[in-house]
């Protein structure tokens, strides 16, 4: 437990200080790095790290799909677009895959790509979120809370096992709780950021909806990640956090609630 909550302070104040960063390379950077740690933990989990060429690939693509958002954020590159550098990147793949068709089989330029696209997907939309903070701690919050929430509520009230099969310590009664809690602690989250730092008027309606979805949304995330692991007879990702797992073992739920929160914000339903 004395691991886990240093574990926890450590990273916590790293992402205060990325938060104060958020408008700056730092964090794009920050969200390169994590998307090619969750890239590189899947595939050492699935055994497909051991295609070194290909997967330097995926990590190539990951960083530059982060690298770009600096360059056009400046007037640079323009020419280069998305379309563009995943057309080389699916290209570049392909020919590994004719090259090396006995060993590197279909399925595997399908789950590389599959991966790659998925991750780097999911996090560019807090890259899309980087200019506004509170769009940014709202997400993560929303990801992150439901969890501890759960945790909380299933330890004292917890009798019904949600899926045994795939993650034992979770019930039904963690789960209800955790929903409630995460649409109550994103409107208080929300109501410092509307009086306390004269924010722009807020949608408490469509926060609180918005916090129950991040936690269904996010259990998802986290359920799947959990049966990977299961799967692969691993117990965490990977022990870049004491504790805690890996990166990804910290990400499964962000994965999921940052698309979805990009996607509520963008339509202008909470702001």
């Amino acid at each position: 437990m004395y691991t886990r909550i240093i574990s926890a302070a450590v990273a916590i104040a790293a992402a205060i200080v990325l938060l104060i960063l958020h408008n700056t390379f730092v964090f794009d950077l920050a969200i390169a790095a994590i998307s090619i740690a969750i890239i590189y933990e899947l595939f050492k989990a699935t055994k497909y790290a051991q295609f070194k060429i290909q997967s330097y690939l995926c990590y190539g693509y990951a960083f530059l799909n982060a690298f770009m958002v600096i360059m056009h954020r400046h007037g640079w590159l323009y020419f280069i677009n998305e379309r563009f550098y995943f057309g080389i990147f699916i290209l570049a793949m392909l020919a590994l895959y004719l090259k090396s068709y006995e060993t590197f089989k279909y399925t595997d330029f399908f789950v590389m790509t599959g991966v790659t696209m998925l991750v780097t997907y999911s996090l560019e939309t807090l890259l899309n979120m980087s200019g506004n903070v509170f769009m940014l701690v709202l997400t993560l919050c929303g990801a992150w809370l439901a969890d501890s929430g759960a945790y909380f509520v299933g330890t004292f009230f917890g009798k019904t096992p949600l899926c045994p099969k795939i993650s034992p310590k979770k019930t039904l009664e963690g789960v209800i709780g955790g929903v409630l809690c995460n649409g109550i602690l994103l409107i208080l989250i929300s109501l410092f950021y509307d009086f306390v730092l004269d924010g722009p008027s807020v949608n408490y309606i469509v926060v609180f909806l918005a916090g129950i979805g991040c936690a269904l949304v996010g259990l998802v995330g986290d359920l799947s990640a959990s049966l990977i692991k299961r799967q692969c007879n691993i117990k965490d990702f990977g022990n870049i956090m004491p504790g805690h797992g890996g990166v990804l073992d910290r990400f499964d739920s962000v994965l999921l609630v940052a698309p979805f929160m990009y996607y509520i914000f963008s339509r202008g339903w909470i702001i």
